[in-house]
């Protein structure tokens, strides 16, 4: 990124609801919404996207019994199976493109693609289902993308940061912030802590 844009912990989406990007736009980056099956990625995206969201989604069918694990989301009946696809002018200079991934490991071959040129990754997580977490870790590891980690409450038990970092073995200086992917302003700082995140690690 050319220059640190001032953001705000309370910032909101500022684009003007067109399909086309502001002629103030200098700077355009890549950001992948990451996270296991059914953890909120196509919602994430949908809550902040100031355009309508490019979404790949297919109903569920007999092929995924026994294949997608529907603990805790029973009433979960379609999956992306390519991409969620969202923008968001963050800044006045600033445009980011959200790619979100697929999460079930049969669509993994698509991060490939996915991961080439994207600044960062914002993983979201389930507190409930953290193990199902560590795969899509390996594959940010892989592709060595800085990352921040949201957790998407689902309305469900809290549980510390402390308990978090513990139980996905975070580095100290990987950001932890906590979000309700249904709520804009939510997700919003939620992707303003990565973007922070990669501003500093650039600086």
């Amino acid at each position: 990124m050319d220059s640190k844009p001032s953001l705000s912990e309370t910032a909101v989406p500022n684009g003007n609801g067109t399909i086309y990007v502001s002629e103030a736009v200098t700077t355009a980056a890549k950001i992948l919404v990451v996270g296991h099956f059914a953890v909120g990625k196509t919602t994430f995206i949908g809550s902040l996207s100031e355009i309508t969201p490019l979404r790949t989604e297919e109903k569920m069918t007999q092929a995924s019994v026994q294949v997608d694990d529907l603990r805790g989301v029973p009433d979960k009946v379609t999956t992306t199976v390519a991409l969620d696809f969202g923008r968001l002018t963050l800044a006045d200079e600033l445009v980011l493109y959200l790619f979100g991934t697929p999460g079930q490991q049969r669509f993994m071959q698509l991060w490939e693609d996915m991961a080439r040129g994207a600044l960062g990754a914002l993983l979201l997580v389930d507190p409930a289902r953290l193990e199902e977490t560590f795969p899509v870790i390996d594959l940010i590891d892989e592709y060595e993308l800085e990352y921040a980690i949201a957790v998407n409450s689902f309305d469900a038990q809290h549980f510390d940061e402390a308990e978090i970092r513990e139980a996905l073995d975070l580095l100290p200086d990987t950001p932890v912030v906590y979000c309700d992917a249904r709520d804009q302003r939510s997700s919003a700082n939620a992707l303003i802590s990565l973007v922070r995140h990669l501003l500093d690690r650039a600086a």
